[in-house]
């Protein structure tokens, strides 16, 4: 079964273009290093919660956007070789592809995919 990379990330909403322009080429890295798809999802109905929220984790300020993102690999073992050999690729370091966003506050993980309808 697949496995999954998932981020959540706070992007200053005058950075739109900007983080399109850094996803798009992240994106095409990662899949040339075996990932089988990227996604990045900008927020459009992301409520603040009392107790919990995607706002409340990343921390949102008024004048940022939350995004939602996951890459999807074939295997845990391909991820892990993808994502060292993409996290050393030139195209990914901060001085080619900086990223237009406070890293801090990037929530981030991978997931083993136990179903997929």
């Amino acid at each position: 079964m697949n496995y999954v990379d998932g981020f959540v990330v706070a992007v200053p909403t005058a950075n739109r273009d900007r983080y399109l322009r850094h996803a798009q080429a992240a994106a095409a890295v990662f899949k040339e290093h075996g990932a089988l798809a990227v996604v990045e999802c900008w927020g459009d109905d992301v409520p603040e919660g009392k107790l919990t929220s995607f706002p409340m984790a990343v921390q949102r300020k008024d004048d940022e956007t939350v995004v939602f993102s996951w890459i999807t690999w074939p295997s845990r073992a391909a991820r892990d070789e993808g994502m060292k050999r993409a996290m050393a690729d030139p195209r990914l370091q901060p001085e080619t592809n900086p990223m237009p966003f406070d890293g801090k506050r990037l929530i981030y993980g991978g997931f083993e995919v136990i179903v997929s309808a």
